[in-house]
């Protein structure tokens, strides 16, 4: 693993943001500046695989795939980390998921960046055209599943413990937020 330095003069340019390498935190590049955050908790990782492990079938037989915590390019000089995605084809050895290629982002809460997921992401994404954005509170357990809409997202279904979230696109889902608590 690279040890990233962050001893930087910005603006820092794609191409700057890529040769940081892997790194144990999470950095993400808004227009120019990064958005560091710590390592997701264990339980937020549990939920990340939870969630993984309950699209992934779905997401096969609509053929398409599940990633966690990957680079997508938004636009020159945006790349956030969501904490999954599922996607159309892509090259698996790509650094960067184009967002043409991503059919549903997801976000699950963390107290640190709650505000960040709600507003500054769902505004990027939907400037980007993902058609689909899944934000998970872990506490309580809560699923809201948003539809792009022209150029913003709308509400389209929540899901509580014993209140399944249905979804028929990108994929076909019924999925119970109670098989996410711990």
């Amino acid at each position: 693993m690279t040890t990233a330095t962050f001893d930087h003069v910005l603006p820092w340019t794609e191409e700057e943001y890529l040769e940081l390498g892997e790194t144990p935190d999470r950095v993400e590049l808004f227009d120019g500046s990064l958005l560091v955050s710590p390592a997701p908790t264990p339980e937020h990782q549990d939920l990340s695989v939870l969630l993984v492990n309950a699209f992934r079938a779905p997401a096969a037989a609509a053929g398409l795939k599940v990633y966690l915590a990957v680079n997508v390019r938004l636009k020159r000089g945006r790349i956030p980390i969501p904490d999954f995605v599922l996607v159309a084809d892509i090259d698996p050895r790509a650094p960067v998921i184009e967002s043409s290629a991503v059919r549903l982002i997801g976000e699950i809460l963390s107290p640190s960046n709650a505000s960040t997921d709600r507003v500054l992401k769902m505004h990027h994404y939907a400037e980007a055209g993902i058609p689909w954005y899944l934000i998970v509170d872990p506490d309580p357990i809560a699923l809201s599943l948003f539809r792009l809409d022209g150029d913003h997202y709308v509400l389209h279904a929540e899901a509580r413990p014993g209140q399944p979230l249905h979804m028929t696109e990108p994929i076909v889902l019924a999925l119970d937020p109670a098989v996410l608590e711990r």
